[in-house]
């Protein structure tokens, strides 16, 4: 394993230790070796689905099934600590319809569906069928020499990864749309690509190139100083109801 597997490991027992003592402190709950391990194994299972789930949204490798799953088999463990539940240890077995939940999600998230052609106004927009407002899933663009094409994406939740620095695009003005109720767009995009974009989050926050807003109802909008004359050149149009929207320069 990585060593920063092992860092972490240290770092999360090191931080539940030092809660429960504070805990002990202020008269929550009474100190002794073995309560404070019930307290702490729960607490780590918590971090480490956290800590996965957080990897996966930034592309970091991670997973949302591991993550969530740990998230809350540690939560419940917790609340079964603080008298709030009954949770043992060995009632995992009882966590079993979180399979159905998982594989109800990947259905959702895919389709065997073709994409249509479809052709306005001399241009050539291609639309996936799988990318419909019902669909749960994430969308990534990292392969090199991807090709970059007009996109529209709605979908219920997803998170979004583009990487327009390993990307081909065409001499062209590139209309890109995504619209989500929940999730975040992430987007690298080259020092020399010209772009303009307008973002809007009804709860979250935005950063565009070190341009930021965040909180309810937020907007921005941004244009490259030489979009206007440029061939090749992309128009983001990005709409969330609640998450983030990132654009950062690689």
């Amino acid at each position: 394993m990585k060593s920063g597997f092992f860092r972490f490991l240290i770092a999360a027992v090191l931080i539940m230790f030092g809660v429960v003592l504070v805990l002990e402190n202020i008269g929550i709950l009474e100190f002794n070796s073995k309560n404070a391990w019930s307290y702490i194994y729960p607490s780590v299972f918590v971090l480490f689905g956290l800590k996965w789930m957080i990897d996966r949204m930034r592309h970091r490798g991670g997973s949302w099934v591991w993550g969530s799953f740990f998230f809350i088999f540690g939560s419940l463990l917790l609340l079964d600590r603080f008298d709030v539940i009954e949770f043992a240890f060995r009632d995992v077995f009882k966590l079993w319809p979180l399979l159905i939940v998982y594989f109800g999600f990947l259905f959702i998230g895919k389709s065997s569906k073709p994409k249509v052609i479809i052709h306005k106004g001399g241009t050539t927009i291609e639309k996936d069928e799988n990318s419909s407002f019902f669909t749960v899933g994430n969308h990534e663009f990292n392969k090199p020499n991807w090709k970059v094409e007009p996109t529209t994406v709605k979908t219920l939740a997803g998170d979004f990864y583009y990487d327009f620095s390993k990307a081909y695009i065409p001499e062209k003005e590139i209309p890109i749309t995504i619209s989500s109720l929940a999730g975040d767009v992430h987007i690298l995009v080259p020092e020399n690509l010209e772009f303009q974009v307008y973002a809007s989050v009804k709860a979250g926050d935005i950063d565009v190139v070190g341009q930021t807003v965040d909180g309810i109802n937020r907007s921005l909008s941004y244009v490259t100083p030489n979009y206007d004359t440029a061939t090749r050149k992309i128009n983001f149009n990005l709409k969330l109801k609640a998450g983030s929207i990132r654009i950062d320069y690689v």
